[in-house]
């Protein structure tokens, strides 16, 4: 009895029939778009949460944004759940009528012009601000809060992302140990100085006023941030490694653990170098 060949024909036409599909995508919407091949990060806090790069990234921006605004963790939830049921934390170029970016903000309904709202700090900004208006919103549920911002035709929808946006908001607000896990694979899209100094621009341009000007310095081998308490550290931790695919970042070490690149994982510090809370350190690929 040939198994093995019986088991080709059928992975090669199960193959071609998810091309089909692909195919047929194209063809009704004009736009190719291929899966995507698993999960490139985790987050656990209570509960464990995995999301591509690109979701991560904005979804660590949403959090800093909210932080940097005073605004408080539920909040931050809000937005992540917000986000989540609108975009699934991608920054879209259109969506319903003239809907766009994260949070789905329609130029034509005041949230701001086309580019504004696809500044993914910009549109988080807004909704924050927006959030921050509807009278009693902390005790609120979830869903009832994000509806009073978005005026959805479906307003029990962001509920279903409660769970995994408390998760995040957990991790990125840095109430959580070591919780965003990011694997990056491949070539650096930037290195060295060149790296360091995007790196740097992005945290502040994520943090604004809550970064202060001397808490941060770029080196040709990375950077190093100043904290001032455990909290502080893992919030800039998680930040920096959740924005890892997209910087060159190979490396990030605080208190007694450390995250490296390929493998995406913490890991105990061992080279005798003791415990460090007082500084966040990232290094990027040389």
């Amino acid at each position: 009895m040939r198994v093995k060949p019986l088991v080709g024909i059928i992975t090669l036409l199960t193959l071609v029939g998810v091309i089909g599909v692909v195919v047929l995508v194209n063809n009704v919407t004009g736009k190719l778009t291929l899966p995507r091949i698993g999960p490139e990060c985790t987050v656990v806090a209570d509960g464990e949460v995995t999301l591509d790069a690109v979701q991560m990234a904005n979804a660590a921006t949403i959090t800093a944004v909210g932080v940097r605004r005073g605004m408080p963790e539920q909040a931050v939830v809000v937005a992540l759940a917000t986000a989540f049921q609108e975009s699934k934390l991608e920054n879209l170029d259109d969506g319903d009528r003239d809907s766009v970016g994260l949070f789905q903000q329609r130029p034509s309904q005041g949230w701001g012009t086309f580019d504004e709202i696809k500044d993914p700090r910009y549109a988080a900004g807004k909704f924050y601000a927006a959030l921050k208006k509807v009278k009693g919103w902390q005790e609120m549920r979830v869903t009832d809060a994000a509806q009073k911002v978005q005026r959805s035709a479906y307003p029990e929808a962001y509920e279903k992302w409660a769970d995994e946006s408390k998760v995040l908001a957990a991790a990125l607000t840095g109430r959580a140990t070591g919780a965003v896990e990011c694997t990056v694979r491949g070539e650096p899209v930037v290195r060295g100085a060149a790296a360091a100094t995007a790196l740097l621009d992005s945290l502040k341009l994520d943090w604004g006023k809550k970064l202060p000007s001397t808490a941060a310095a770029a080196r040709a081998a990375g950077l190093t941030v100043d904290v001032t308490n455990v909290n502080i550290g893992w919030r800039y931790a998680h930040w920096l490694v959740s924005h890892a695919s997209a910087t060159g970042l190979e490396r990030v070490r605080f208190g007694d653990l450390e995250w490296h690149a390929p493998e995406g994982k913490w890991r105990p510090v061992t080279d005798g170098t003791g415990v460090n809370t007082a500084q966040v350190v990232a290094e990027v690929f040389s």
